[in-house]
């Protein structure tokens, strides 16, 4: 099973919503909740090479993008491919 981050806010619809694609598949992900922690989110932009906003989510170290990019992928029937690897 591939290795899936995900940085998220607590309140966030979009992030609750990615978080419940992964879940519905099952997928064990490595959650960081970055709610009020800026530093933390520094971190997270320097990772993404720029985008602020959440969530933010990789796949074996690669970057996926936000929640409609993980949303996309699975229509085109990628992410249970990229899953898997």
């Amino acid at each position: 099973m591939a290795k899936v981050e995900i940085y998220y806010w607590t309140t966030c619809p979009y992030c609750k919503k990615a978080r419940a694609l992964l879940e519905s598949k099952d997928v064990e992900y490595i959650g960081y909740d970055i709610t009020g922690k800026e530093d933390e989110r520094k971190k997270m932009i320097e990772r993404t090479g720029g985008p602020k906003s959440v969530p933010q989510i990789f796949i074996n170290d690669d970057y996926v993008g936000g929640c409609d990019d993980l949303h996309a992928m699975d229509d085109r029937g990628e992410l249970d491919k990229r899953l898997k690897a």
